[in-house]
């Protein structure tokens, strides 16, 4: 009995301007076993000139150019496929913001989760986008801060609900320690504000249903404060007390395992892989205070889910690293992680 190939999996190009389509031209190039079954929705030129870029006389790898998802199943091994999503984009200057490569680069991720919302593709791996180039992309794009924030608006748009109604959550994982985010690309100020009673109770609530379903047994959850110490009783802050203790005991109370709130300068040591309390996961209360420990542990094995969409995403934990753009020396083993957790759902 033949077997049914998998839905492939699509990867994002990334901007053009940094180092996304290097990385992902090293992956098809130096991993084949880690990038079967999957292709680029991206640009066909850029992607050649990325190739060339990393090949440096090596061995030669083609693009071949695809003109639909199914194409992917009749390509011969040894290329790297990749769908032109829309008209060519013509060459931008490497490590540069360009309007041009932000505009490409949204119109990529939205075309990989509409084809994700269809069921044409088992997942999406996003490479990194450049924020500003977004933003001087113009509409629609200037309105997102960035993948997870477009990726919600794409997921509701599908299921004629608003945003709000589909909330979505960032996770960053490595090997040692995953981290979900109550608020994500906002201002300290205003991610303070956004401490309340139903975002950190939702949170709770996503992260377990999500890791339960990635773990298949539920997850044991611990909950960071927000302030010095946990806020120490009190004298450090309220929202410990009059916020985050509520949620989780809410949430307990539903039947969730869950703990906290706990000191910040120590709870991320206590959920490390290994540590005698066992914690799978670690709630945080904004982005920067869950994604240091994160990032400090390693770079180079993260990964970014976002939790909540009716599709597996995934990416890099790093940016468009416009410094070395160009270069060549950029490594794709974050992008290798973040297929690897992809094709484990």
């Amino acid at each position: 009995m033949s077997q049914i190939a998998p839905m492939p999996i699509a990867i994002t190009m990334g901007d053009a301007a940094g180092i996304g389509p290097e990385i992902i031209a090293k992956a098809f190039l130096n991993s084949p076993h880690a990038t079967r079954g999957c292709f680029v929705a991206g640009d066909v030129q850029t992607m050649r000139r990325a190739l060339a870029l990393v090949q440096r006389g090596g061995v030669s790898l083609p693009v071949a150019q695809m003109d639909s998802v199914g194409a992917l199943a009749d390509l011969p091994p040894g290329c790297l496929p990749v769908l032109q999503i829309g008209e060519p984009l013509g060459p931008v200057a490497v490590g540069q913001i360009s309007a041009a490569a932000g505009e490409f680069a949204g119109r990529c991720v939205v075309w990989a989760a509409q084809a994700a919302l269809r069921g044409e593709v088992s997942a999406v791996v996003t490479a990194p986008i450049h924020k500003e180039a977004l933003n001087a992309a113009g509409p629609p794009y200037d309105g997102f801060p960035g993948h997870t924030e477009m990726l919600q608006w794409q997921a509701a748009l599908h299921a004629g609900k608003s945003p709000d109604s589909v909330p979505v959550r960032m996770m960053l994982s490595n090997p040692e320690l995953r981290v979900v985010l109550v608020s994500i690309h906002l201002s300290l100020a205003r991610a303070v504000q956004a401490v309340t009673f139903a975002s950190v109770l939702q949170t709770i609530e996503i992260t377990h249903s999500s890791l339960q379903s990635m773990l298949g047994r539920a997850p044991r959850i611990a909950v960071a404060g927000l302030n010095p110490h946990a806020g120490e009783g009190g004298l450090f802050g309220s929202e410990e007390v009059e916020v985050i203790a509520p949620a989780v005991a809410a949430a307990r109370a539903a039947g969730i395992d869950v703990g906290g709130p706990f000191a910040p300068d120590t709870v991320f040591m206590r959920a490390r892989a290994g540590q005698a309390e066992g914690f799978d996961v670690v709630v945080a209360m904004y982005h920067d205070q869950g994604l240091i420990p994160v990032k400090y542990l390693g770079v180079e094995q993260g990964v970014n889910s976002t939790l909540g969409l009716p599709f597996v995403r995934t990416s890099p934990d790093h940016g468009t690293a416009f410094d070395i753009a160009g270069t060549g020396c950029a490594d794709p083993a974050s992008l290798l992680a973040a297929l690897a957790a992809a094709r484990r759902g």
